[in-house]
């Protein structure tokens, strides 16, 4: 098992939160919530679907996301 840590850039825009991974948003890590932590909730199974495809297909996992051979747990505050 391996986990992956990444950046995540959350923005408000009116009545909603856009959630993105700037390291994967090339390949479609980019959400929204109606929340900041529903956003947060979003892009983490967002980013957690594109690693898994990444993988998948023996793409490269990108330099800005660190990659760590065992589980790990965080917390955002």
């Amino acid at each position: 098992m391996k986990s992956y840590i990444f950046r995540v850039k959350i923005e408000p825009d009116e009545d909603t939160w856009h959630a993105r991974v700037p390291e994967l948003e090339d390949r479609g890590a980019a959400t929204w919530g109606n929340s900041q932590e529903e956003a947060l909730r979003n892009i983490q199974e967002v980013a957690r679907m594109v690693i898994e495809e990444m993988l998948r297909d023996g793409e490269p996992i990108p330099e800005g996301v660190k990659v760590y051979n065992e589980p790990l747990v965080s917390v955002t505050v």
